[in-house]
C-alpha cells in the first residue's frame, strides 16, 4: 500500500510538470503568432474594429448636439425644401408667378419671424437655392435671419425619385453620386444637418416589397453615414406613402418592418445612432379608406410601433404631416405628447412640417404685398401650436379653415 501510494504521487506530479511545460510551450506560441503588430492589423481590419465608424470622439459630440439642439425644450422643424416646381403648385393655387423673386420673397418673409417662432422652431430645411438667396436691400443672404436667432440651418440633399428596376411601381431615391461633396460645401456655407427622402408605397399588389424596402433603407443609411462623416446631422426619411385605402393596422404592420430594417441598416453601415433624427409618417389608415382613426388611435398605434423598433438612442422623431391638415397633423402629435403621462417615451416626439407648417401663410399671402404681415402671422401661429402640441398643450385653433386636407396623390418634392 505504500508503495501504491508513492507511485500515484509520482504520476500525479510527472502530470503536472507536462502540464506546465504544455502551457509553456503554448505561450511562446501564440506570442510568435499573435505579435502586438499581428494583433493590431488583425483588429483593425476586423468589421468589429472600434475605428469602423470614422468618427473621432469631439465629431460625434458636435452631431449628438446638433441633434439635440433641433428638438430641445418642444422645438421642431419648418420642411421649406420644396423645389421650384413643387413651389410653383402652390404658387398656382393663389394665382401667383412662380418666380426666383416671388420664391424669396415668401420665404424671407417666414424667416423674419424668426425671433417670434425661435421658441418653436430649432431647424429649417432649406430647397439649395433659398441656402444662396441674399436679400437686395442689404446684400446679406436671408438664412442669417435664422442664424441670428440660432436657427439651425439643414438642406435637402437627395435628387428626387426614379422607378426601381424589378419593383414595379416602387421608386428609390436618386442623390447618392456626389453627395459628400455637397454636404461638405453645405457644411462650409452654414448647414448642420441634411434631409433624404425615402418614398414606400402601400398597393394592393403586395408593395412595399421586400426588395424595395431593402434598397430605399440601405441608400437613407449611406446617405446618413456620408453626411456624418461630413458634420451634418442626417435625418432619415423613409416615408410610406398615405396614398391608398388600407387600415390603420396594416399601416401599423407595415411602419414596424419599414423602421426595423431601417436601423439594422444604420447599425450594418456604421451610423451613430445618437446623432441622427428620424423623419417618420403617423401611423394613419390610408387617405381613401373609409373609416377613420381618431388623433387617439393615431398617436396610441405610431407610439406602440415606435417603441418596438426605434432604438432609445435616438435623440427625436421630427413627424411628417403627410397631407394632414394643419390641424389633424397638429392634434395627432399633441395627443402623442399626451401619452407621456402613462407612457414611457424615450425621445422627443416632434415635427418636421412643410405644408402643415406654411398653407395658413400662403393663403394669408396671396402673392400681394399687402398679404406679407398676415403671412407672417399665420405663420407664427402655426409654429405656437406645433410647439404646443410638443409639450400635449395644443387645445385645437377653433379655425375651420385649419381643418382643410392637404393631401396630393403621390406627392413629391
Amino acid at each position: 500500500m505504500p508503495y501504491l501510494r508513492h507511485r500515484s504521487f509520482i504520476q500525479a506530479a510527472f502530470g503536472l510538470i507536462l502540464s506546465f511545460v504544455f502551457l509553456f510551450v503554448l505561450k511562446l506560441h501564440l506570442l510568435s503568432v499573435f505579435t502586438p503588430e499581428k494583433m493590431s492589423s488583425t483588429w483593425e481590419n476586423s468589421k468589429w474594429a472600434e475605428n469602423a465608424n470614422p468618427l473621432s470622439v469631439e465629431q460625434k459630440k458636435e452631431l449628438r448636439d446638433i441633434a439635440d439642439r433641433i428638438v430641445s425644450n418642444g422645438k421642431g422643424i419648418l420642411a421649406a425644401d420644396e423645389s421650384s416646381g413643387t413651389f410653383g403648385k402652390r404658387m398656382a393655387t393663389i394665382g401667383a408667378e412662380n418666380s426666383e423673386t416671388n420664391r424669396r420673397i415668401y420665404r424671407q418673409t417666414l424667416f423674419q419671424q424668426a425671433e417670434r417662432v425661435k421658441t418653436y422652431i430649432g431647424g429649417v430645411i432649406l430647397f439649395e437655392e433659398t441656402l444662396y438667396q441674399q436679400d437686395p436691400a442689404t446684400g446679406e443672404r436671408i438664412v442669417k435671419l435664422l442664424q441670428d436667432q440660432n436657427i439651425t440651418l439643414g438642406i435637402k440633399v437627395d435628387q428626387g425619385i426614379k422607378d426601381q428596376e424589378g419593383c414595379p411601381g416602387e421608386v428609390i431615391t436618386k442623390g447618392l453620386d456626389g453627395l459628400s461633396e455637397r454636404c461638405a460645401q453645405y457644411k462650409k456655407d452654414g448647414c448642420d444637418f441634411a434631409k433624404w427622402r425615402g418614398v414606400l408605397k402601400i398597393q394592393a399588389s403586395g408593395t412595399p416589397s421586400d426588395a424595395n424596402i431593402k434598397a430605399v433603407t440601405s441608400d437613407l443609411a449611406k446617405y446618413a453615414r456620408i453626411c456624418q462623416q461630413n458634420g451634418l446631422v442626417p435625418i432619415v426619411e423613409p416615408e410610406i406613402l398615405p396614398d391608398g385605402d388600407h387600415s390603420i393596422e396594416v399601416c401599423q404592420r407595415v411602419a414596424e418592418k419599414v423602421l426595423s430594417v431601417q436601423y439594422r441598416e444604420l447599425i450594418e453601415h456604421d451610423v451613430y445612432i445618437e446623432g441622427t433624427l428620424l423623419k417618420p409618417n403617423m401611423v394613419t389608415q390610408g387617405q381613401s379608406c373609409a373609416t377613420k382613426a381618431s388623433h387617439e388611435e393615431i398617436a396610441l398605434r405610431t407610439v406602440t410601433a415606435f417603441k418596438r423598433v426605434v432604438p432609445p438612442a435616438m435623440p427625436g422623431v421630427v413627424f411628417l404631416s403627410g397631407g394632414m391638415s394643419e390641424e389633424d397633423a397638429s392634434l395627432n402629435l399633441n395627443a402623442m405628447n399626451a401619452l407621456r403621462a402613462t407612457i414611457d417615451i424615450p425621445w422627443k416626439l416632434s415635427f418636421s412640417f412643410g405644408r402643415a407648417l406654411q398653407a395658413s401663410a400662403i393663403k394669408a399671402w396671396g402673392g400681394k404685398d399687402e398679404g406679407l404681415t398676415a403671412c407672417g402671422e399665420a405663420f407664427f401661429l402655426r409654429a405656437k401650436a406645433n410647439g404646443e402640441a410638443c409639450h400635449g398643450k395644443y387645445k385645437g385653433s377653433g379655425d375651420k379653415a385649419n381643418t382643410e386636407s392637404l393631401f396630393v396623390a403621390n406627392h413629391v418634392y
